[in-house]
């Protein structure tokens, strides 16, 4: 079976490269065929090039039409000669195809189509597919990688490992900066995946061009914002009674205005606020709370394997992760798991409500560089609130407290007291507003 289909991606001329399937009895080979056609002269239920058009090499819709059908009609004439078939002999009967001269008798224009190296773009799906499959990715990563090949293809649709010099990966990361608006945190991010794109096409061989190496954009960046639960607001959103749906709750913003808001899904937010605070008092992040079994609990104590970073940690309960425990224990959720888990970004988005009704509305200020300029941006504790704070909360209480570093690093699975010191800042910072209580005393 051989079909044609146009790349979504255009050239700088506005045309789209035609490409072909085929698949001869369980073997299947996609490739290009030489051609190039806008996309408003392509007919796609027919697979063929509109009557009386003509692509930007003069090559007429005659002419790429017969091309198209001497490739269906030999591989289907190969498919009735041939039994069993590999991927490899149909890219070996696919090449000898393509490689013939104008002088085989009647092969037409097709066969002097040059078999199309794969582009850019299929090198970053192949890394993609094999890195992904070699070390596990989760789906996050793979999804990250999607949106940087996504952005380079939005950006240059016909870039090619050979014109990455200096001076374009500069004019790349300003386009992230002028065209996409990203603040200076994101931009690095792009380019690091890039980069480990790059290094991978350079050690297959790929990419024989090293001035990526030498690219060293500078970006202006703050220390990140750790937004956490205190003590104190933690044990109150624990305690919380989420009022019933419809029901109309006068509150406050950080700096007292008052404002009403209308409860709804009260039973939903009920159940975040239990699967937010068993984070903030395990340690856990939300994927592996999420993919926690019964089975992964025992004597009082978790054993589980992460699924971001692969290490195995043991956490032992405490009397208030015991007890969400507790209340879902005659439960029967999808996958077997111990809380009625939903997906990340809907949690993400009722957490915000439930902090908000919960009146956790301190303000949190957050500072960034976007295209040069430093950015100060306040808002309340509740509207930057995500699943990622219930690790962090559980870090800075902890510390705060008084365990060791050493044993907290053992809870969450950290190696070394790099990623450690921002929270540790935080808990000095919070043992000295403590030791300021004495000064108050009388």
């Amino acid at each position: 079976m051989v079909n044609y289909y146009l790349e979504k991606r255009t050239n700088k001329k506005g045309e789209a490269p035609i490409r072909v399937s085929i698949a001869v009895r369980g073997a299947r080979l996609v490739s290009s065929t030489g051609y190039s056609i806008n996309p408003n002269d392509w007919n796609s239920e027919k697979q063929e090039v509109k009557p009386k058009k003509e692509n930007s090499k003069k090559e007429s819709s005659y002419d790429i039409n017969r091309g198209l059908g001497d490739l269906k009609k030999h591989f289907n004439n190969y498919e009735n000669e041939h039994g069993k078939v590999t991927d490899e002999d149909l890219r070996t009967e696919f090449k000898s195809f393509m490689g013939r001269g104008k002088a085989a008798a009647g092969e037409g224009p097709i066969a002097e189509a040059r078999i199309a190296e794969p582009s850019f773009f299929d090198r970053f799906d192949q890394f993609i597919a094999e890195e992904s499959a070699n070390n596990q990715w989760v789906v996050s990563t793979v999804k990250a990688l999607k949106v940087i090949k996504g952005h380079v293809e939005d950006w240059n649709p016909d870039i090619r490992f050979e014109d990455l010099t200096e001076s374009t990966l500069s004019k790349y990361v300003q386009y992230h900066r002028d065209e996409l608006g990203q603040r200076e945190v994101t931009v690095e991010k792009q380019w690091r995946y890039l980069k480990w794109f790059l290094d991978w096409a350079t050690r297959k061989g790929y990419n024989t061009s090293s001035d990526y190496q030498r690219f060293r954009p500078k970006f202006k960046k703050t220390d990140k914002t750790i937004v956490f639960l205190d003590w104190k607001e933690l044990i109150h959103l624990y305690k919380f009674q989420v009022p019933k749906s419809g029901t109309k709750v006068k509150l406050k913003t950080y700096d007292g205005q008052e404002y009403e808001k209308e409860v709804t899904l009260s039973g939903c937010l009920e159940r975040v606020r239990d699967m937010f605070c068993f984070c903030c008092f395990t340690s856990l992040r939300y994927s592996d709370m999420r993919n926690l079994k019964p089975s992964d609990i025992v004597d009082g104590v978790i054993n589980i394997t992460t699924v971001k970073t692969h290490d195995k940690i043991a956490i032992e309960l405490n009397k208030y992760s015991k007890s969400i425990l507790e209340k879902y224990k005659d439960c029967v959720f999808p996958g077997g798991t111990v809380l009625p888990v939903i997906s990340n970004q809907k949690m993400n988005d009722y957490l915000k409500e439930l902090a908000e009704l919960a009146g956790l509305n301190a303000p949190v200020t957050q500072i960034y560089y976007q295209n040069g300029e430093r950015i100060e941006e306040t808002k309340p504790k509740y509207a930057v609130l995500g699943t990622h704070a219930g690790r962090r909360t559980f870090i800075c209480n902890a510390l705060s407290m008084g365990i060791p570093a050493d044993i907290v690093m053992k809870w969450i699975g950290h190696s070394d007291y790099t990623a450690m010191k921002p929270y540790i800042d935080i808990a000095q910072s919070e043992k000295s507003k403590a030791m300021a209580k004495f000064n108050r005393r009388k």
